[in-house]
């Protein structure tokens, strides 16, 4: 098959203004993906055609010329150097904020246009059909001609995370714009869906995670109260099967079979809503969560679960505010090495010692009665006070640790990777090195009492961070010397 069936693509045009820059986008992808979704529906009812067909991702491009200095108190916003900068982008309308954002302060900081128009990368079609329910991708064999000969299918050659790991070297000497390729956003989103169950325009700007269900129940109840408050801000509860409720005593209307990390965003109008994600226990787990969340570009994300509280003087119920980390988990060692070091983030820091205070009505030498501030480890293996207590055990001594998860080393270093704003605030469920394990009978008055509290505590961080501005919250220290232009 050598003729080749595209749409009709326009000429890259230069645009001063975000919003008329992302509307172009918004058609050129619209028409990209319409012409795809038409032709594959086409093929399954009539049969392969005699020529391939492709469309391609819109790009974004610009070019400056000078080392003019921008504001040095932005992190994001502006490129480094001199040159040619790009990047594919799917999806506009789903990011068309963020997209708003980032290319008005790129025109803005060095005074000239961005260009845009069609790519040279094409959209595989299982991502072009993605929005549209009346379409389905058949299995590879279930028809009389092989897919991959008509369409361009997803390719993870070029679907990598070589950008955000400082790896990636541009073949034509064009630097990235963006984090994240058009492809690789694709893949993650599709990803989200199958993992949470809810679609990504659900998804708020401020995520919590946990690693209990239990955490859940008390999430849905603090949704609804604030639904029945007209002054809250919120306007919806979306949960698994993307149910979505606006009246706080209707019924959220489940599936029979719940995704393996259940999701529920409390919604505004603004994305600056919460969602809480049960990622259940594990690194790998909190790999792939964190994974496909970071192409929605968070503003925070914290870890709210449970922990084994290593020193004596700790109590079940007791809070654990990470200062640093101790990284067991190995998960990301291929990708962030474990000599890089994982810092702590002021605003989140201070932002969860406050909640902490606010909510325990506890504040300044009082707090250290209910909450420690020092390393968490996590370990990749759950039952580590079993090994020899000349491997775990020690190194959790030597690194001054106080508590001990699955998860929350996992979360900090892909917030790190990814450039998101993290933290972490963690209550001890156990201590097993001082004879307490996580039994039915010793913890169930621990369940009963802590959850709520500790999860209120969460969420009211995450407001405080919510009334912080974008500038302020993504900090320096996660951006490297030669940092994409793009948040």
């Amino acid at each position: 098959m050598t003729n080749l069936l595209v749409p009709e693509m326009p000429e890259p045009e230069r645009f001063t203004d975000a919003a008329a820059a992302v509307a172009r986008l918004e058609q050129i992808y619209a028409e990209a993906t319409g012409f795809l979704c038409d032709h594959f529906a086409n093929v399954m009812r009539h049969g392969a055609p005699e020529a391939r067909i492709r469309a391609f991702y819109p790009e974004i491009r610009v070019t400056t010329t000078s080392y003019a200095k921008v504001d040095s108190r932005l992190s994001f916003g502006h490129v480094a150097s001199p040159g040619t900068y790009a990047t594919t982008i799917t999806r506009p309308d789903l990011f068309r904020n963020y997209l708003t954002q980032q290319i008005g302060l790129l025109i803005r900081n060095h005074g000239q246009p961005v260009t845009i128009g069609p790519s040279t990368t094409p959209i595989p079609v299982h991502f072009a059909v993605a929005g549209d329910p009346k379409i389905t991708v058949p299995q590879e064999g279930a028809t009389d001609f092989i897919l991959r000969d008509v369409f361009d299918v997803p390719d993870l050659v070029t679907t990598n995370d070589d950008i955000v790991n400082g790896t990636h070297v541009p073949a034509d000497g064009t630097g990235a714009l963006a984090l994240f390729t058009a492809q690789r956003v694709d893949y993650s989103l599709a990803r989200l869906s199958h993992y949470t169950a809810t679609d990504a325009e659900h998804f708020q700007n401020h995520v919590l995670f946990t690693n209990y269900q239990i955490y859940v129940p008390e999430f849905e109840e603090y949704a609804r109260a604030q639904l029945a408050d007209p002054d809250s801000g919120y306007t919806c509860l979306v949960g698994p099967g993307n149910a979505r409720i606006t009246d706080p005593d209707a019924s959220l209307d489940l599936p029979l079979k719940m995704p393996q990390m259940p999701t529920y965003h409390l919604k505004r109008e603004d994305g600056s809503g919460l969602t809480l994600i049960n990622i259940g226990v594990g690194p790998s787990n909190a790999k792939t969560a964190t994974d496909h969340i970071a192409v929605l570009r968070s503003h925070a994300w914290v870890m709210v679960g449970h922990c084994a509280g290593l020193r004596n003087t700790q109590a079940l119920g007791d809070f654990v505010l990470a200062h640093a980390y101790l990284r067991e988990d190995h998960v990301l060692d291929d990708d962030l090495p474990t000599w890089v070091p994982i810092p702590v983030l002021a605003e989140i820091q201070i932002a969860l010692e406050r909640a902490v205070a606010e909510v325990c009505r506890l504040d300044g030498y009082d707090i250290k009665h209910i909450m420690r501030t020092g390393t968490v480890a996590s370990i990749d293996n759950r039952n580590w006070e079993l090994s020899d207590p000349s491997g775990p055990v020690q190194r959790l001594n030597q690194s001054r640790a106080i508590a001990l998860d699955m998860e929350s080393a996992t979360i900090a270093a892909n917030g790190y990777r990814f450039r998101v704003p993290y933290g972490t605030l963690l209550c001890v469920s156990d201590k097993p090195l001082h004879g307490e394990l996580k039994l039915p009978g010793m913890a169930s008055e621990f369940y009963t009492t802590q959850v709520s509290r500790h999860l209120s505590i969460g969420i009211r961080a995450m407001e405080m961070l919510r009334g912080m501005p974008l500038e302020r919250l993504h900090s320096r220290k996660l951006r490297s010397f030669d940092e994409t232009a793009f948040l």
